[in-house]
């Protein structure tokens, strides 16, 4: 039961690291909203896309990998300094390549100004250099340092992202200087970015302690082994963020900007489970490999994916009740509100994600990353393939059936190589009785009772004492220890 208790004080510790700092993010939607036409949400949008695939490349994989070799490896130093050099090569190569080409970037990209490019490169190599950094703070037990770096950061995006897009716009002649920040420019995607490249570049002098212990090591041996276990990692977690992503990238593509951006809006009201999924990964995936060698971990891992799905489901039925009044804070504009039918599909559908999270010990213990890589694959794949045939039919509303056709489709695939390879006792019918009772609320809050709060409001207290009935007691027992 300790180990239970480490990883509800981790996670609640990570979760806060990772839901706070997302929330003040969150809160910028409303920001968008209200001073972004809907074809500039898109633009921003796509930038962060971008970024994301970016952030995947330059990493390597090396923050799992890191993960798995410091707990297995005597020499724990080294496995600091090889796996922040491999970074720290690809990141020179890459901002070398990218600032020499970065005009022929921007034509292909879409974005009418190279700067925007320049920044993009440079914030997603200051990214990647703290990824070594952070993970040191994680696994040398440090939460509440991470916590405030995670904070700082993104409470000085939030800053300079409300002063160049709500603040300064509205200064005249007697605040002439502000016009500087505008010179050839709108306030946009600009101003979002360098507030974004302002924010990672603070993170770096906040970790100033975690570089001073760290050189540039080179060690054949040694790059092999982080590589061949990092690279599948990274090509899963680009694979992943298509399945993540790339439906906006195409929506905006085959539908317009602005349906995008009205899809984009939209699809950030799902960041509830999605923050839920985070904040349980950053706290649950060192929890995993702690606790590999205990002789009941499998046991520890099927009570974990029952209380993260029956949280998570509670969850999405807490959002879709309140989901009216979340969008009128959210969604300043009326034409963004246009999007809120994808919400309850997106909710189920990163349910099933964090499921597949869940799922993925069993390929990471028994060194089988490169099965994890190709179910990523196998998704982003079958992403493309959905949304070319769901958009057309359905929208931009396509999209979100899309990714939980995936997300879903992926979870049922892990799950059966798991058994075979790594088999825990996994209690499906209560996994899927949960989801089904959340899911059918939670269709039936939003297409019959919206708006109805009365009604709601006894839907959600009914399935929260239902859920009591049935794990009250175990809840208990787990929390006593």
């Amino acid at each position: 039961m300790d180990s239970y208790k480490s990883l509800i004080k981790d996670t609640s510790v990570y979760g806060l690291a990772a839901v706070l700092p997302r929330v003040i993010t969150f809160i910028l939607t409303a920001v968008f909203t209200t001073a972004l036409t809907t074809k500039g949400f898109s633009d921003q949008t796509n930038w962060f896309i971008y970024a994301a695939f970016i952030n995947a490349f330059l990493s390597m994989g090396m923050e799992t990998s890191f993960f798995r070799f410091y707990n297995l490896e005597e020499d724990k130093s080294s496995i600091i300094h090889h796996s922040f050099s491999i970074i720290l090569v690809n990141t020179m190569v890459f901002s070398a390549l990218g600032l020499l080409f970065a005009a022929t970037i921007t034509k292909w990209s879409g974005f009418d100004d190279p700067n925007v490019i320049k920044i993009l490169i440079l914030t997603t190599v200051l990214d990647a250099w703290a990824i070594i950094p952070l993970a040191i703070i994680r696994v040398t037990h440090r939460p509440w340092k991470y916590l405030l770096i995670k904070c700082i950061n993104v409470v000085v995006y939030f800053i300079l992202t409300f002063i160049f897009l709500i603040y300064l716009p509205k200064q005249t002649l007697p605040f002439s200087w502000a016009k500087y920040f505008y010179t050839g420019y709108s306030p946009g995607v600009f101003h979002i970015v360098l507030a974004n490249f302002v924010a990672s570049a603070l993170t770096i002098l906040l970790l100033v302690k975690e570089f001073r212990s760290i050189r540039f090591s080179f060690d054949k041996d040694i790059w092999h082994r982080l590589l061949l276990y990092g690279l599948p990692i990274m090509i899963g977690g680009i694979a992943f963020i298509v399945n993540e992503n790339f439906d906006k990238l195409y929506i905006s593509q085959v539908l317009g900007s602005d349906i995008n951006g009205i899809y984009s809006a939209s699809y950030r009201l799902g960041v509830f489970m999605t923050l839920y999924i985070t904040a349980f990964r950053l706290g649950a995936e060192p929890f995993f490999f702690n606790v590999a060698k205990d002789a009941d971990a499998k046991t520890k891992y099927k009570t974990v994916m029952h209380w993260f799905i029956l949280l998570g489901s509670l969850l999405m039925v807490a959002v879709m009740i309140f989901i009216d009044v979340i969008a009128d804070i959210l969604l300043r504009q009326q034409e963004y509100k246009q999007g809120l039918i994808i919400v309850p599909i997106l909710l189920l559908a990163n349910l099933f994600s964090g499921i597949y999270i869940n799922l993925s010990i069993w390929y990471k213990l028994t060194n089988r990353t490169s099965m994890g890589m190709y179910i990523s694959i196998f998704g982003a794949m079958l992403t493309i393939v959905s949304l070319m045939i769901f958009v057309p039919i359905f929208g931009y509303i396509g999209g979100a059936y899309a990714t939980l056709f995936t997300y879903s489709f992926m979870a049922v695939i892990s799950y059966l190589l798991g058994k075979k390879y790594y088999p825990v006792p996994y209690d499906l019918w209560k996994a899927g009785w949960i989801i089904g009772v959340s899911s059918a609320l939670s269709f039936a809050s939003f297409h019959l009772f919206r708006g109805n709060y009365l009604v709601n409001s006894i839907i959600f207290i009914g399935y929260v004492g239902f859920l009591w009935k049935m794990e009250g007691e175990g809840l208990k027992r787990l929390m006593r220890g």
